[in-house]
């Protein structure tokens, strides 16, 4: 059972999801490969940085409709009180709001969740609530795949102000649970949001990027396109006949060796021309789907409208009949990237 709560409340979740609501639709005769059509509609994962997934949307219907007397069982008497005279004024709309409620914090939060979980207004596809979100089980499943494969760069930057979080998680891994990464000394309510949100919220992209990549190749020429990475170990590569990078944004001690330093950083319109770049250069308009393409791309705009890159331009040639150009992006706040590498080959 996939409980959605009020109905109101479910469309007020999925308002920002724009073009990746059109996964369902028949993609145009000799497209795209399969798997990125099923990449893209495959799980129901949390898209929009909400702090209640649609399948534990039944904590606040339960907050919002339960009477006194069933509040009751599962809190105290003066909590219940303040939620029944908050909600007369306006339905709790996320957790966030849910803990504006005077005495109302993480141990109330998980009491409303039982609540709930008893009442059956909500089930197992609800994991529940921790560090401050309630997740789904596929919103775990996510997070738990990308916590125990992130290389250590990327995740350092998805956690910036958790390096100590970083450290612990990286050594702690593999998890099969996200309570057990929620757990981990270092990581609170910012940094296990910020790994859900790296998590779930790119899935359109990532099925763009599949689609890209799964472009076959003549041997002339080709692009890669990709969301998780290790941008210093790439950045850093020695090539042997040419090696030319420019970089921005980054600390002095992560510059690779010899690059040129660009003052400005990157901003949305850069990141999208260049991804825009290695979708033209494989023919993705005739080979790739056009709900693949307009999916991905509405994403990559949510995901970088307003937001300021740091990275490195690369072009570099290891004998004189090819060259490979890479461009790397991750946002200076919350560690979302985007690399692609178009290639030549006489």
């Amino acid at each position: 059972m996939r409980r959605l709560g009020s109905a109101l409340l479910a469309v007020s979740m999925l308002v920002g999801c724009g073009a990746g609501s059109e996964a369902g639709t028949t993609p145009e005769s000799g497209s795209t490969t399969p798997s990125a059509e099923q990449q893209q509609q495959a799980p129901i994962l949390t898209t929009t940085n909400v702090d209640v997934a649609i399948e534990c949307s039944g904590i606040l219907e339960f907050a919002n409709t339960a009477s006194y007397s069933l509040l009751d069982r599962y809190l105290p008497s003066n909590v219940v009180t303040n939620i029944v005279n908050r909600r007369a004024t306006a339905p709790f709309t996320s957790l966030a709001d849910l803990s504006s409620v005077p005495l109302v914090g993480p141990t109330r939060l998980k009491q409303l969740e039982g609540g709930a979980r008893t009442m059956d207004f909500i089930d197992a596809d609800c994991v529940g609530i921790m560090d401050g979100i309630a997740i789904s089980r596929d919103d775990q499943t996510a997070i738990v795949a990308l916590v125990n494969s992130i290389d250590d760069s990327e995740l350092h930057d998805v956690l910036p102000d958790a390096w100590n979080g970083a450290v612990n998680l990286l050594n702690t891994r593999p998890f099969t649970t996200a309570q057990q990464i929620a757990d981990t000394a270092g990581i609170g309510e910012v940094s296990f949001r910020n790994i859900r949100n790296s998590a779930t919220l790119s899935r359109p992209l990532e099925a763009l990027f599949t689609a890209i990549n799964a472009v076959p190749s003549n041997g002339s020429y080709g692009a890669t396109t990709l969301r998780h990475f290790d941008w210093w170990n790439i950045a850093s590569a020695g090539h042997y006949y040419r090696d030319d990078k420019t970089c921005f944004g980054l600390e002095p001690t992560s510059v690779p060796y010899g690059a040129a330093i660009r003052p400005n950083l990157a901003d949305a319109a850069e990141v999208r021309a260049e991804v825009q770049r290695a979708f033209n250069y494989v023919g993705g308009d005739t080979k790739i789907s056009a709900t693949v393409r307009d999916a991905g791309f509405a994403n990559l705009d949510a995901l970088t409208q307003g937001r300021s890159f740091k990275g490195c331009i690369i072009t570099y040639e290891n004998d004189p009949w090819s060259r490979n150009t890479v461009h790397i992006y991750v946002d200076t706040v919350n560690g979302f990237s985007v690399m692609t590498e178009t290639w030549w080959a006489e």
